[in-house]
């Protein structure tokens, strides 16, 4: 897969995860903007870069920044003439038990993760719908596709990122547009402390880099969800059962309990291509039943 030449914007990038990312895409050719909030991190992973021989940007500055990230990608854009990779990597925790959480402490995480990619997408939309080719990667987490206690935060911004996925995906799609998510299992400073030494070293933020590599050639997916750590990989889905008709009878509510098990019955659930496909089906079960009933 040809990545060489490509150029890439890397948010949160001066350490962990998103450093290992910046070497692991410049290691393969990639001119990368190594993205942090601290100025010394990101001129450090920059150095890191260039010393091996690759190319680097380094630029500080925030996700929730507007001005500034629409700067960042006009500097690369003049730099280099055309932004093709974006990897929504910044993050940060505020993890405590929902009851104990402040609503600053939940919209901070949200703000940074969730409105934080949005702001990166938006600013690089336009320059890859010109150029008909853009990649770009959510980072969502298990935390928002499963649940983890005490990261109600993190878990409603990582969920929502697979939700600006999907759309992004659809409206990007004809101009060459790709967006995925990697969910990532990384011994970073926001996993320091949850895990054992062992588990730590297995889930090196190396082991993980590769896992982008499907999501950013010229053949990637799109509305994939990709799970990595410790060398694993494998995709989530969010998925759909075939369900069950029930009606408008004034006991509809009791049918749905007496085929509870019918409706969540695993057997058989598709992966909507989009999501009127969840109204389609349900309008085409309502127009079967009617039809039948008129027989």
């Amino acid at each position: 897969m040809a990545l060489a030449g490509r150029t890439a914007i890397i948010t949160g990038a001066g350490g962990g995860l998103g450093r290992a990312h910046a070497l692991h895409l410049a290691g393969r050719g990639v001119k990368v903007v190594v993205n942090d909030v601290s100025v010394d991190a990101a001129e450090r992973v920059a150095h890191e870069i260039s010393t091996a021989g690759g190319t680097a940007m380094p630029i500080a500055a925030s996700v929730t920044d507007e001005a500034a990230v629409a700067a960042m990608v006009d500097a690369a854009c003049s730099a280099w003439g055309r932004i093709d990779i974006l990897v929504n990597n910044a993050g940060i925790l505020r993890d405590k038990s929902f009851a104990k959480m402040t609503i600053a402490d939940f919209r901070t995480v949200v703000d940074v993760h969730l409105i934080g990619a949005a702001i990166c997408s938006k600013a690089v939309w336009e320059p890859m719908r010109a150029q008909t080719f853009g990649r770009i990667v959510m980072t969502t987490s298990s935390s928002g596709l499963y649940g983890n206690f005490g990261q109600a935060n993190y878990g409603a911004a990582k969920m929502a990122l697979v939700g600006l996925m999907q759309t992004l995906a659809i409206e990007g799609e004809k101009y060459g547009i790709r967006v995925n998510c990697l969910a990532p299992t990384a011994a970073t400073q926001m996993t320091e402390g949850v895990l054992d030494a062992e588990s730590l070293t297995m889930l090196a933020p190396d082991r993980v880099s590769p896992a982008l590599l499907p999501l950013l050639g010229d053949d990637a997916p799109t509305r994939t969800i990709v799970c990595a750590g410790a060398g694993h990989v494998a995709t989530a889905n969010v998925t759909l059962t075939q369900g069950h008709y029930v009606g408008p009878a004034e006991d509809a509510g009791e049918q749905i309990l007496a085929h509870w098990p019918e409706i969540t019955d695993r057997v058989g659930e598709v992966v909507p291509a989009y999501g009127f496909t969840q109204a389609e089906r349900e309008v085409a079960a309502a127009r079967s039943a009617s039809l039948m009933t008129a027989e």
